[in-house]
């Protein structure tokens, strides 16, 4: 899978608990220190609701 441009929350300190996200179709999250561990990917639509409700 090539580079789609991850991102970690502004809300995130440089503590080892941070994941990052890619955004697009799909919305792909991986873990910040272990990302050849692989990606759990979610639907866009699935991914603003789950930020909707958050909010």
């Amino acid at each position: 899978m090539s580079d789609r441009g991850f991102h970690k929350s502004s809300y995130s300190t440089s503590g080892a608990n941070c994941v990052e996200v890619s955004e697009g179709l799909d919305t792909l999250v991986r873990d910040t220190q272990n990302r050849d561990k692989g990606t759990l990917a979610f639907p866009a639509s699935e991914w603003r609701a789950l930020l909707e409700t958050l909010r």
